[in-house]
């Protein structure tokens, strides 16, 4: 299934912030928000996988219904996750598209990566504290 991306900042993410490498903090920022006609299409119910591939990068995240993303969209809380499927590109604003990217959707059974994980496979390091 193709999907618009759109990212930003959500109250569970702000209120895990602090506590990167905890549990608590990947399951709120592991997450794609997708309106439930669109899992029903895919055939999956909420708390399923799926692999969300953009032309930058592909990340497995868990899915969470919501009745305010429209269909043919999913919202991605901002963090590493999101970061793994956003292009670099700014166009010399400093800041990259957090919106509009287009992405392919499919259902997986392969797990979510904890964020120490992804820091690794990017070249960076786990942040365990």
């Amino acid at each position: 299934m193709k999907a618009i991306l759109n990212t930003g900042r959500t109250v569970p993410q702000g209120e895990a912030v602090e506590h990167k490498a905890s549990p608590t903090y990947r399951a709120v920022v592991s997450v794609c928000y997708m309106n439930p006609v669109d899992l029903m299409e895919l055939g999956i119910t909420e708390g399923a996988h799926v692999a969300v591939t953009s032309r930058t990068g592909r990340i497995v995240l868990t899915t969470w219904t919501s009745e305010g993303v429209s269909r043919g969209e999913i919202f991605v809380p901002l963090g590493p996750y999101a970061n793994h499927i956003i292009a670099p590109e700014t166009h010399a604003t400093g800041m990259p598209d957090f919106k509009g990217e287009t992405v392919d959707i499919v259902p997986t059974d392969e797990p979510v990566k904890d964020v120490g994980s992804l820091m690794e496979e990017i070249g960076g390091l786990r942040y365990d504290h």
